[in-house]
């Protein structure tokens, strides 16, 4: 006979306010710590006051790792060495796999609400780390949607299966860590109930409040969730929350800035090569 085993949270971590680029005031979700394995980071743009992030992220570098960005609100304007230039907006998202390197910027946009954004940071498997950079957007209209049971659920990538058997499947069809990335809405009185057995799952509230199991998390907090098979989201006055699944690399991680490699020789490699002009090829 099979088994069920209903997944409950196994820790809880608020989000702490920081900033970065251009003195951009962000939410720090997850930074490295807490074995979140392929999860390295994981950042809440959020104000209506312009002065807040207006400033955006300049031209930087990375290598080793992919990024995703998820508007809500609001839009961003990427712009890199490959020559790659597109702007996205509410219900978008932004994928860019670093590789050996890239030098790119994000400029924020403002809409009626200001800006609410989302950037993640996915580590490369060692394999992958110096590959040839890529970049990709995606449109809010072409992410598959789960409707019912008062909650809706948008898989910017990854598989994603309801208890009742049906399955969408996101079109970010190359995320680091065989990655899933959804937001899940959940209305007064829903519930959503997921099927899947990833090694990490972790679910970040960021409007109202979720019962995730037998635990009520608020907005602005981070749950990691234990082993099973399943997982359900509830809600008795309505919550949104960025839902991420994936599995651990359970490689060394190096980090330094915006290069995250293996080791601190390969770090000191990917400085020199920033220096030197030849980070991205």
């Amino acid at each position: 006979m099979t088994t069920s085993t209903l997944r409950q949270v196994e820790s809880l971590q608020p989000s702490q306010p920081s900033q970065d680029g251009d003195g951009v005031k962000i939410k720090r979700i997850h930074d490295f710590t807490g074995g979140l394995d392929p999860f390295l980071m994981l950042d809440e743009l959020g104000s209506e006051r312009p002065d807040d992030y207006i400033g955006g992220f300049p031209p930087h570098p990375h290598r080793g790792i992919q990024t995703l960005t998820y508007v809500i609100h609001g839009g961003l304007t990427h712009e890199d060495h490959l020559k790659h230039s597109s702007t996205i907006n509410a219900g978008d998202a932004q994928w860019m796999h670093t590789g050996r390197g890239i030098i790119h910027s994000e400029m924020p946009l403002t809409d009626s609400q200001g800006l609410h954004a989302f950037q993640l940071w996915l580590n490369l498997a060692a394999s992958e780390k110096m590959s040839p950079a890529q970049y990709r957007d995606v449109h809010g209209s072409e992410m598959p949607r789960l409707i019912g049971g008062g909650a809706e659920l948008v898989a910017l990538g990854g598989r994603w299966t309801r208890d009742d058997g049906q399955i969408i499947v996101g079109p970010l069809d190359a995320l680091a860590g065989s990655g899933g990335v959804a937001h899940a809405s959940v209305a007064s009185g829903g519930e959503l109930v997921l099927r899947t057995d990833a090694p990490t799952l972790l679910v970040y509230v960021f409007e109202g409040e979720l019962v995730v199991g037998n635990t009520l998390i608020p907005a602005g907090h981070l749950a990691r969730l234990t082993a099973g098979d399943h997982f359900a989201l509830a809600s008795a006055s309505g919550g949104q929350a960025l839902l991420l699944a994936g599995i651990p690399h359970r490689e060394p991680v190096a980090h330094y800035g915006p290069f995250v490699m293996n080791s601190h020789a390969e770090l000191e490699q990917a400085l020199r090569d920033y220096q030197d002009g030849t980070l991205t090829g």
